[in-house]
C-alpha cells in the first residue's frame, strides 16, 4: 500500500493508479451508505443533486483515511526508501491526481443521470419489480414507512463548502421518494456492472504486464465489489440482510462441501484423467518396502561412485551438502547471493564438490536456479553464474500478477486453459505463479524434472531433493529427478517394530503411472513454496485427494532432509569422502535477539498459546535439528561440519541516499 509496483516501478504511475482505486472505493462507500440509510435523512431527497450533497457530508471517515493514507506514504517513503523531496512529491501528487481523476468522473455520471433521463428508465425497471420482485419491492415500501419513523435529526449539513439550515418538511411524496431510491439503485448496479467488466477484460490480458495492476490495488478492487454487493443486498432485505446472508452461506458452504464449486489448482505434467493413485497406508508401506528402497540406494550410489571419480584417487574429497532456508523472495535472493559468493572464491569448488541441495520455498528457488547456470556454463553456454544480473532477475516482483490473478481470474474468470505435456489445465494462480517465475529466470527452469536425471547421473551437478508437505498426513513427499525411496532408509533400521511410522513417500513411485516423471519443474518449485492464501495449495491425483503445501512447514531449513541422505549412505561416506561439510544458508540469524514481552491485554492473554507456536515455528525447527546433529555419531561419516551463512540485514544509512 506505502510501496505500490507497477511495471517493476515504484513511481508517478503507480500511485495514480492506486488513486484511481482507492477513489473507486470511496464511491462505493458513499453509494453503499446512501442506499442503506440516506432513507433516515429523507430532506436530502429535496435538495438539488442530493448523493452528492449526501457525499459530501459522509466524508469524515474517508476524509481521515485519505490525509493519514498521504502522511504514511511520506513518511514510509522518506524513512524506509529514502527518496529524496521531489520524489515523494511526485509520488503524493500522482495518488491524488488518480484519486480526484475518478472521482470527478463518478460525480460526472451522476450528475447526467437526472430526472428526466431516469423517468425512461425507471418505467421499465420498476414495471420488472413489481412482476417478477413484488415481494421485494413491498419490502422496499415498508423500509420507507420505517424510515418515517427512525428519522436521524438534522439541523445543518454541508452544502458544497458552506453550512446550511435544514429546512422544516412535514411531508414527502412517496412516489418522489421511491425514484430517488430507485435511481441510485440504479446507478448502483450500472457502476457494479462497469466495475466487472473492467476486471474481466483485465483478467483476460492478466498475461500482459500492462494490465498487471499493484497488489494493493487489486486488493481495494476486491473490497470495492464486496462492499457494493453488500450494501445492494441489504437495501434489498432489509432487516433480513443478515440471516439471509448466514442462510446463504451455510448453503453455499454445504454445496462446496460436495464439490460443487470444485476448484483445484494441480502440477502440470501430471495426467489428471485416469483414475487417481491410492494413497493409503497398504500402498505407502508397498512403496517403501525393503526391496525400493534397496533399489533406490544402489542407483544413488551409482551417481555418487560417478561424483567420486570427478577427483583424485589418491585423495578423499569433502563432499558437500546445501542447505538453504525459506522466507520468500528474500530468502531466494540471499540463496543465490551466498552461493554466487562461495562458489566464486572457492574457484568454484562449491558446486563441484556439492552432492546434495535441500531447502524449503524461496531458498530453494534460488539454489536451483543458480544450479541451472552452473549447469549451462559446463554445458558451454555462454552464463556467467556469478553475474549480478541473475540477481537482478530474481528480484523482480511477482506479488501484483499473483493478487490480480487472484481476482480477475480465480474468483471470476477461469475459463482460458494452458497445455503442457499433451495435458490440458486452467490458467490460475499457480499457473500466474510459474509464468512469473519462468519469466524471471529467463525460462532455465521451464522443463520437467527428468530433464535433470541424465547430468545428476553423471554427477555433473548435485542433486536436488525437494520435500513439500501432504497436508492430510503431515508426511513428506521427496520429488527429485532420480527415484528417492532410500530417504526412508530408517526402515530398515526397524526389523524388529513393524508399526513405525512412514515419515514420507516418493513422488515418482507414487505417481509412476501418472507421468510422475514428467512433472513440470516449476510445479515442484511452486508446491515447496506455498505461502497460504497467495500461492494455492496443490492437489494431487489420488484417492483419497491430497493436498500439498510449504515444505517448510516441516522443515524450513533443509536440514532434516540431508541428514537422512547422510544416513542412507553412511558407510559410503565414510569410506570415500574426508568428511562432510553442511552449508546452510539462512535468510534470518540463527540467534536473533530475545524480544522484550508488554504487559498482556486479554486479547494477548487469549492468543498467546496460538501465536506463540507460530512466533517460535522456526526457533523449535532450529532446536530439533541442533539435536539431530548432536545425536549423529561423527563415526559414521566421518569428520563432520556445519556452516551456516546468514543474512545479517544492516540499517541502510541515510548518509548513502545523497549519494
Amino acid at each position: 500500500f506505502l510501496d505500490p509496483e507497477y511495471m517493476n516501478r515504484v513511481n508517478f504511475t503507480s500511485f495514480f493508479i492506486m488513486g484511481l482505486v482507492i477513489a473507486g472505493f470511496t464511491v462505493a462507500f458513499h453509494i453503499t451508505c446512501y442506499i442503506s440509510d440516506g432513507h433516515r435523512f429523507t430532506f436530502i431527497g429535496t435538495v438539488a443533486r442530493p448523493f452528492t450533497k449526501f457525499s459530501i457530508n459522509n466524508s469524515l471517515i474517508p476524509a481521515v483515511f485519505l490525509i493519514t493514507y498521504v502522511a504514511e506514504i511520506i513518511a514510509f517513503q522518506r524513512n524506509n526508501e529514502y527518496s529524496s523531496p521531489r520524489l515523494v512529491a511526485m509520488d503524493v501528487i500522482g495518488f491524488l491526481s488518480g484519486f480526484v481523476i475518478m472521482t470527478l468522473a463518478f460525480f460526472t455520471y451522476f450528475w447526467f443521470t437526472n430526472k428526466d433521463i431516469f423517468k425512461y428508465v425507471v418505467c421499465r425497471i420498476d414495471e420488472k419489480l413489481k412482476q417478477k420482485v413484488q415481494v421485494t419491492r413491498a419490502s422496499a415500501m415498508k423500509k420507507l414507512d420505517i424510515a418515517r419513523k427512525k428519522q436521524i435529526r438534522v439541523d445543518y449539513f454541508l452544502d458544497g463548502l458552506r453550512i446550511k439550515k435544514v429546512e422544516d418538511h412535514s411531508f414527502y411524496d412517496r412516489a418522489t421518494i421511491i425514484q430517488v431510491f430507485d435511481q441510485n439503485h440504479f446507478n448502483l448496479v450500472a457502476v457494479e456492472v462497469l466495475i466487472f467488466v473492467v476486471v474481466l477484460i483485465l483478467g483476460v490480458f492478466k498475461d500482459n504486464p500492462v494490465f498487471q495492476l499493484p497488489a494493493a490495488a487489486s486488493f481495494i478492487i476486491f473490497l470495492t465489489i464486496f462492499v457494493m454487493l453488500a450494501g445492494a443486498f441489504a437495501y434489498w432485505f432489509g432487516g433480513w440482510s443478515i440471516t439471509t446472508a448466514i442462510v446463504i452461506f451455510l448453503i453455499i458452504n454445504h454445496l462446496a462441501g460436495q464439490d460443487f464449486f470444485e476448484k483445484r489448482y494441480v502440477a502440470f505434467g501430471l495426467n489428471y484423467e485416469i483414475p487417481p493413485a491410492p494413497y493409503n497406508i497398504e500402498r505407502l508401506v508397498a512403496l517403501n518396502d525393503s526391496t525400493a528402497i534397496q533399489n533406490d540406494r544402489s542407483n544413488a550410489i551409482n551417481i555418487l561412485n560417478n561424483w567420486r571419480n570427478k577427483f583424485e584417487s589418491t585423495t578423499k574429497p569433502k563432499m558437500v551438502f546445501v542447505a538453504a532456508s525459506g522466507g520468500g523472495k528474500r530468502a531466494a535472493l540471499w540463496a543465490l547471493t551466498a552461493l554466487q559468493a562461495a562458489d566464486s572464491v572457492t574457484g568454484g569448488r562449491l558446486m563441484e564438490n556439492a552432492v546434495l541441495i535441500t531447502g524449503a520455498s524461496g531458498g530453494l528457488i534460488g539454489a536451483t536456479y543458480f544450479r541451472e547456470l552452473v549447469l549451462q556454463k559446463l554445458q558451454g553456454e555462454p552464463v556467467n553464474p556469478y553475474a549480478r544480473e541473475h540477481l537482478v532477475r530474481l528480484g523482480t516482483d511477482n506479488l501484483n500478477p499473483l493478487i490480480f490473478s487472484l481476482l480477475a481470474n480465480d474468483l471470476f474468470v477461469g475459463f482460458t486453459k494452458y497445455e503442457y505435456a499433451g495435458q490440458h489445465y486452467q490458467r490460475d494462480r499457480s499457473y500466474t505463479f510459474e509464468e512469473q517465475l519462468n519469466q524471471i529466470t529467463g525460462s532455465l527452469l521451464d522443463k520437467p524434472i527428468s530433464a535433470y536425471a541424465e547430468p545428476e547421473r553423471q554427477g555433473i551437478i548435485p542433486m536436488v531433493i525437494m520435500a513439500p508437505t501432504v497436508v492430510t498426513d503431515g508426511r513428506k513427499l521427496f520429488i527429485s529427478a532420480q527415484p528417492a525411496a532410500f530417504m526412508n532408509s530408517d526402515l530398515l533400521e526397524l526389523k524388529e517394530y513393524n508399526n513405525a511410522k512412514i515419515s514420507g513417500v516418493d513422488f515418482q513411485r507414487l505417481f509412476e503411472n501418472h507421468g510422475g516423471d514428467n512433472l513440470r519443474f516449476l510445479s515442484a518449485l511452486r508446491m515447496c513454496a506455498t505461502f497460504p492464501y497467495i500461492t494455492p495449495n496443490t492437489t494431487l491425483p489420488t484417492e483419497p485427494v491430497i493436498h500439498i503445501m510449504d515444505a517448510g512447514i516441516s522443515d524450513n531449513f533443509g536440514l532434516s532432509d540431508a541428514v537422512r541422505f547422510m544416513f542412507a549412505f553412511r558407510e559410503w561416506i565414510a569410506e570415500n569422502t574426508s568428511g562432510v561439510v553442511i552449508v546452510s544458508i539462512r535468510d534470518s540469524p540463527k540467534r536473533a535477539d530475545i524480544q522484550e514481552t508488554d504487559a498482556e491485554s486479554i486479547i494477548d492473554g487469549v492468543s498467546q498459546p496460538i501465536s506463540s507456536v507460530y512466533n517460535n515455528f522456526e526457533n523449535f525447527q532450529d532446536i530439533t535439528n541442533d539435536n539431530l546433529f548432536s545425536y549423529a555419531n561423527p563415526g559414521l561419516t566421518g569428520p563432520f561440519n556445519l556452516m551456516d551463512l546468514e543474512n545479517k540485514p544492516v540499517p541502510y544509512p541515510r548518509a548513502l541516499a545523497k549519494l
